[in-house]
């Protein structure tokens, strides 16, 4: 954990295949200056009761972890962490328009379908 409070993640913690973190890297290269990572995060919904997305940040919280990535920090807030642990994020594109980041070996959640895009499911490759 650094001085601020924010605790450094690690491969063990969560992990972006050489895909998404080439694409990460790519899009945030795009945004402007002020944005300082990228967010992982959970939300209520989805099959499994909560769903997976990313967002860029323009802050990092006390209550986040950070990955550091060439190029970028992904950022994940403590509680979502729960959910994240041991997730490995990729980016898929078959070239037919449909490329999308995908978050694997998610956690066994309880209940759901296991099929819907809002519950698909690390370090920096």
């Amino acid at each position: 954990m650094s001085a601020n409070g924010v605790a450094t993640l690690t491969d063990t913690d969560i992990t972006l295949t050489g895909a998404a973190q080439q694409k990460l890297a790519q899009l945030f290269d795009q945004v402007e200056e002020e944005i300082l990572g990228v967010r992982v995060y959970v939300a209520p919904g989805g099959c499994s009761g909560v769903s997976f997305g990313m967002t860029f940040a323009e802050q990092v919280g006390s209550e986040d972890n950070v990955l550091n990535c060439r190029g970028f920090d992904l950022l994940v807030d403590r509680a979502s962490m729960h959910y994240l642990r041991g997730v490995e994020i990729d980016y898929l594109d078959n070239g037919d328009g449909a490329a999308s980041f995908v978050f694997n070996n998610l956690p066994s959640i309880g209940g759901g379908c296991g099929t819907c895009g809002s519950s698909q499911g690390g370090g920096c490759a």
